[in-house]
């Protein structure tokens, strides 16, 4: 049929595309996206007679939602892989002892799939739930707790308390919660303060970016006692290749019964028609590269915690060094079916 014929011409043609993420008729094949991505990194102004030089980058993994292979790694030194203990961030480390002058200079390159990953609507994920059935495993008590930008006492357990007063059910108090995350928080990335994932700052200005708008989300979860965790990595624009200006990160919570739920609110406020996919879906227009906030790296680093790993972390004799240009690109694959 003529008809069937332009229908099937016309979907190919937007799936290859990429510019449209659109639903799936078979669940075991979700939309996916395939696509090179660098990451380059160069060390500026390293001071004259420094001895050691360590740098730290996040390195993706592989998991159910995406595959990633590293295909190159150039630089002055070799990096090695290791992983970091609490939540298993894998990372590339490396030493450059003796410095000489210059800017030492990385890259790195992987092949990533990134697929969709839905767990359904907020009436599948009600149905799903198992409420009080069956205690939560032990490896889920870190995310009950507060991290050092995220409390989940005092102020925030009020506001989780008001904003889920009369409902009952692990989804029913996250998709409160998210609404009120949603209503109350703007994308605005003016003046200071925003993007460090402070819960308590959040609650006082209402706008920050995708930092922001998840570690309050999380801090209102926990409260609840909803684990929650905190996710990052790369948004990729719609285009086929390009430089991307900086990171993105969502956040998922979990529930007997389904499991790890995510959520993107930041990207919902941006596009309110997609307000309800984004509660309990991520397109695949992303690549996630650590997890978790306070993160103790391994080799350890001698400076503090880290409060998110996205961008490369350096001392220089013990002493953190941020005179680091960066860049990060991609270029599309052929598509995936």
């Amino acid at each position: 049929m003529k008809s069937s014929r332009v229908l099937v011409v016309s979907f190919v043609s937007t799936l290859l595309a990429l510019t449209v993420v659109l639903p799936w008729p078979c669940e075991s094949s979700p939309p996916a996206r395939s696509f090179l991505f660098t990451y380059q990194v160069s060390l500026k102004a390293i001071p004259a007679g420094a001895r050691r030089v360590r740098i730290w980058m996040p390195r993706p993994a592989s998991d159910k939602n995406q595959t990633v292979v590293l295909k190159r790694v150039n630089g002055p030194v070799p990096l090695r892989e290791t992983r970091e203990a609490a939540l298993g961030n894998q990372i590339l480390y490396g030493e450059i002892l003796h410095p000489s002058s210059g800017s030492p200079e990385f890259t790195v390159e992987y092949e990533v799939t990134r697929k969709e990953y839905s767990k359904g609507g907020f009436e599948k994920l009600v149905e799903a739930d198992e409420g009080g059935s069956g205690a939560l495993p032990p490896p889920l008590a870190r995310f009950l707790l507060a991290d050092r930008l995220v409390p989940v006492q005092g102020k925030l357990r009020e506001m989780a308390d008001e904003n889920t007063r009369g409902i009952s059910g692990a989804v029913q108090k996250a998709h409160a919660l998210y609404d009120y995350v949603f209503r109350t928080v703007r994308y605005d990335k003016s003046g200071t303060g925003w993007g460090r994932g402070d819960s308590l700052w959040v609650c006082d200005s209402k706008h920050g970016n995708c930092t922001d708008f998840h570690s309050l989300f999380i801090s209102l979860a926990r409260a609840e006692g909803i684990p929650a965790r905190f996710e990052i990595g790369f948004p990729l624009p719609t285009a086929s290749m390009g430089t991307i200006p900086g990171y993105h990160c969502w956040a998922e919570f979990f529930v007997n019964g389904p499991g790890w739920v995510p959520v993107d609110i930041s990207e919902a406020w941006k596009d309110p028609t997609k307000h309800d996919y984004f509660f309990g879906s991520l397109d695949p227009n992303r690549v996630q590269f650590s997890l978790g906030r306070d993160l103790v790296l391994q080799p350890k680093q001698d400076g503090p915690p880290l409060n998110y790993f996205i961008y490369p972390y350096v001392e220089i004799d013990g002493q953190p060094f941020e005179d680091i240009e960066k860049e990060f690109s991609f270029r599309d694959l052929a598509a995936s079916k």
